[in-house]
């Protein structure tokens, strides 16, 4: 893992989350790192957001975040619209975000959240070696 520092640190987003949220902030990440173990890591602690990818570039390198909100844990897709979702995990209408409420410990582990994040590292890996 890299970890991009100069806009903030992961626990800056944690810290910002509720009690509850804070243990599915942590399990979403580590689930990005049991899937990525060279994921590149930017915070933005303003927005609540941590976002990861297969390079420092939001938009282009980046595949997924994570984002507080106030009774959940959105974890988003940056090209979700493009991603099989066979489970309708992801919601959203935007051209090309999509996301997942995350709510409790077992949203985290289900197989399907799962599967829709090695697809999303696998396309942004693709994509990052076509370019």
């Amino acid at each position: 893992m890299a970890a991009n520092q100069t806009h903030g640190r992961f626990e800056d987003v944690v810290s910002g989350a509720g009690p509850k949220l804070r243990p599915l902030c942590r399990a979403l990440r580590d689930l990005i790192g049991s899937l990525d173990a060279d994921f590149v890591e930017v915070v933005w602690p303003r927005q609540k957001i941590a976002s990861f990818g297969v390079g420092p570039r939001k938009m282009s390198e980046h595949y997924a975040y994570i984002s507080v909100q106030g009774s959940y844990v959105n974890l988003g897709f940056y090209h979700g619209a493009s991603l099989r979702d066979p489970s309708s995990l992801l919601e959203g209408t935007g051209k090309s975000l999509r996301h997942v409420k995350i709510r409790d410990a077992s949203s985290v582990r289900n197989a399907a959240l799962a599967a829709l994040l090695r697809e999303a590292i696998d396309d942004r890996e693709r994509r990052n070696q076509n370019a």
